[in-house]
């Protein structure tokens, strides 16, 4: 693949990324169909598309602007879009083997992997000792996305003057990303958590994960100063907090047509989120026996009614702990702000960065913010942005 002009990159950095990912998965799809043509069709074939199709590609944009704004140019390019490639592979991991474990039936409208699996088969009936057929498969195509990831990583920092730095931020975010998903199950199954506690799951799993370690891995790859890098972190810490906050709001109370899942989902699975565990220490605080008893009996009942769903959101309300998340999730992007300003960033990179950050913290009511227009890479090359320049 050609490399691709920054300038150009600036443009639609989504698309941009799209383009590697081809390449990459081009490459990879051709292995495992020489592999076997079953485990090709059955499992690398579902990896490539559900990678390709994913979402607006938030980490990769965080990560590129990011070294962009440290004076990543041309001789860092194809390291960082191949670093991005590797950060929505570690993503398609991350959300197979979450729909497993949570039994989750869709996934961006669509069914989830291991429910396609089953569908294609017929076994969605016929239980394993940890799961169906789908399930296990998933687990699979799950790991298949990881070690696609990280061969994927290793190919971008080869010859990367940051590569030993970089790699090192890599190990961390995949280690805090595992942290992050057994703290959830480990709430889920325990019924232990406390606000302090959720918080701290939401930083391992979201907020380092998705925000935090893409702007440091970029920062990094452009060889920025440690006191840059560090001011970005903040930011990043900051705003990923905030936006697992504001997906557990969208997890309680979202529209499935916007959320791609069903309603209340979080709730029938028992999530011990931020929002729940205030809501159950309010309830022990004032003595409110009906309102812990309906959290008791409905955050973790599958087969909970919408009726029952409704009464508990009702507690979450009437607790105040709705309102204290949306307090706290405009205290985290005011934050967020300040380390973005205090990073020292060109003008131009601190609305580029800020903008990213504010789309993820998002309204506290669920609205999504409107994607920046971009007219693609056809665009002209006159009109692209030149941010830290292009060495």
């Amino acid at each position: 693949m050609r490399t691709l002009d920054p300038l150009v990159v600036d443009r639609d950095v989504a698309a941009a990324v799209g383009l590697v990912l081809d390449d990459v998965l081009r490459c990879r799809l051709d292995e495992a169909e020489a592999a076997d043509h079953v485990f090709a069709a059955d499992l690398a074939r579902r990896v490539a598309a559900f990678t390709r199709a994913g979402g607006r590609r938030r980490r990769s944009q965080l990560l590129w602007w990011s070294a962009r704004a440290c004076g990543g140019g041309a001789p860092e390019a194809d390291a960082v879009l191949r670093t991005a490639a590797a950060l929505e592979l570690i993503q398609t991991c991350a959300l197979i083997h979450d729909d497993v474990m949570d039994g989750s039936p869709l996934r961006r409208g669509r069914p989830s992997v291991h429910v396609a699996v089953d569908a294609r088969y017929g076994t969605a009936g016929r239980p394993r000792p940890y799961g169906t057929f789908g399930g296990s498969a998933a687990v699979l195509a799950g790991d298949l996305a990881l070690a696609w990831a990280d061969d994927v990583f290793a190919e971008a920092a080869e010859g990367a003057a940051h590569a030993r730095e970089a790699a090192r931020v890599w190990r961390r975010m995949r280690t805090e990303m595992v942290a992050g998903q057994y703290l959830d199950l480990h709430a889920q199954a325990t019924g232990g958590s406390s606000p302090g506690r959720a918080l701290r799951t939401a930083l391992l799993k979201t907020g380092l994960y998705s925000v935090a370690h893409p702007l440091v891995l970029g920062a990094t790859l452009a060889g920025a100063p440690p006191e840059r890098v560090d001011a970005l972190h903040e930011a990043g810490r900051c705003a990923g907090i905030a936006f697992q906050l504001r997906d557990d709001l969208q997890g309680a109370f979202g529209d499935p047509s916007v959320t791609g899942k069903p309603a209340g989902e979080d709730l029938r699975e028992g999530k011990a989120t931020y929002l729940v565990t205030l809501a159950r220490a309010h309830c022990a605080e004032r003595g409110d026996a009906e309102g812990a008893r309906l959290l008791d009996q409905v955050v973790g009942a599958s087969e909970a009614t919408e009726d029952e769903l409704r009464r508990v959101c009702d507690v979450l309300v009437s607790s105040g702990a709705l309102d204290r998340v949306v307090v706290r999730i405009e205290q985290l992007r005011r934050r967020a702000t300040a380390a973005l300003a205090a990073a020292g960033l060109p003008p131009e990179a601190t609305r580029r960065l800020g903008r990213l950050l504010a789309d993820l913290c998002g309204p506290a009511d669920g609205t999504e913010t409107p994607p920046e227009e971009s007219p693609g890479l056809a665009g002209s090359r006159d009109a692209g942005l030149l941010i830290g320049g292009s060495r």
